[in-house]
């Protein structure tokens, strides 16, 4: 492994990257600002209401994809990546 503490931070700002998409999606966007996005409709349905119903969900969805497809990219930056056969 090249670099412990250079594969670590990345491997943190990556996980800091999705916890705060994650807040601002379900809390800020399905919390705090269902409100002012209830005044916008998507399909005949007010979009506070789909984001504190379903988009957090689509969203947390979306984000297990994008980590798990950085971490593998970090993981073969830092020579760490799971190799056939061994």
């Amino acid at each position: 492994m090249k670099d412990a503490v250079g594969y670590w931070q990345a491997n943190l700002k990556l996980v800091v990257a999705c916890l705060i998409v994650w807040f601002v999606v379900s809390f800020g966007f399905g919390i705090l600002l269902v409100h002012p996005l209830n005044n916008i409709q998507i399909a005949g349905y007010k979009l506070g209401f789909w984001f504190a119903q379903q988009g957090s969900m689509y969203i947390f969805v979306a984000l297990i994809f994008i980590y798990a497809n950085k971490m593998n990219k970090i993981d073969r930056q830092f020579d760490v990546d799971e190799k056939e056969g061994a």
